[in-house]
């Protein structure tokens, strides 16, 4: 791991909290992730928070 993927990690990471839908779409597109991150996002904001952070850590 090189010092460049740790600082994109941190902005995935960043966009992800503040905008979670964002975040999960700028890495996997408009698939099933975004589609549920959506969803989570707009029942309850912290669950959708929570599911892009696992999406883009893990």
């Amino acid at each position: 791991m090189g010092k460049g993927s740790s600082g994109a990690t941190f902005c995935e990471v960043l966009i992800a909290i503040l905008l979670p839908p964002l975040g999960v779409f700028l890495k996997y597109g408009c698939g099933l992730e975004f589609w549920l991150c959506l969803l989570l996002t707009l029942f309850a904001y912290v669950p959708g928070i929570l599911y892009a952070l696992y999406v883009i850590v893990a």
